[in-house]
């Protein structure tokens, strides 16, 4: 298991620190949602959670295919390997909600047959839009609201002395996204967004990269209550 202080210092840094402490409210309404302290506190109901991992299982889907669209869109071949490397940690992810939701009763076919929400339709396009009209820079800012925010959301809960550990139903989850091997992805990504930030940013581009990390952190938001109840008991 990560160690929680360590990871959320190594966030601090880099291009993306400088992005998470400029988009303020915006990520913390994000990390800090209600979906998210239902989670830590085991009370979150099973048929919403039910609902996000289905919804989640399928924007990875598309979140796979724009890092598929970073590796083309990188000028060189350490950009493209890195862009291929983090898309494995996506794919590598994808079998935590098969695992979930197969003890539901639904097997893979059953999740990949689910219709799209609003707010994944929402926020999987804005993720594309960003990739096909911008660059590289641009697609790889957007992603990395959610490639190091789950990151962040992990371990802050593991973190929490507040956390309810004993016979919380969400305890796996929150592992997961707090693994060795999840910050291992995270980290990856924000030292791939660094180098191409070096090769290609300019001061003049920093308000359009931050306008777009805080339409991700809004979208992900959002995306905790794709097609969930509105009320999240105490």
């Amino acid at each position: 298991m990560a160690e929680p202080a360590g990871f959320l210092k190594q966030i601090e840094g880099g291009l993306f620190g400088r992005l998470r402490r400029d988009a303020g409210a915006d990520w913390a309404a994000y990390t800090q949602h209600e979906f998210v302290r239902a989670l830590a506190r085991g009370t979150l109901p099973e048929n919403d959670f039910r609902t996000f991992l289905t919804q989640d299982y399928l924007y990875l889907i598309h979140y796979a295919r724009c890092y598929a669209l970073a590796v083309f869109k990188s000028d060189t071949l350490p950009e493209m390997r890195a862009a291929a490397r983090v898309m494995g940690h996506v794919l590598a992810e994808m079998p935590l909600h098969v695992e979930f939701c197969a003890q539901w009763g639904l097997s893979e076919a059953d999740m990949q047959a689910q219709p799209e929400s609003l707010e994944l339709l929402a926020y999987s396009r804005f993720l594309v839009d960003r990739g096909v009209a911008g660059d590289v820079l641009d697609l790889l800012v957007s992603l990395s609201a959610c490639s190091v925010g789950y990151g962040e959301v992990g371990a802050r809960l593991l973190a929490d002395p507040e956390t309810k550990i004993e016979g919380n139903p969400y305890l796996r989850w929150m592992q997961a996204y707090a693994s060795d091997e999840y910050a291992a992805g995270a980290i990856e990504a924000m030292e791939a967004l660094d180098r191409v930030w070096a090769a290609r940013g300019a001061e003049a581009r920093y308000p359009m990269l931050l306008r777009d990390f805080r339409t991700a952190a809004q979208l992900e938001a959002a995306f905790w209550r794709a097609g969930q109840q509105r009320n999240f008991p105490v």
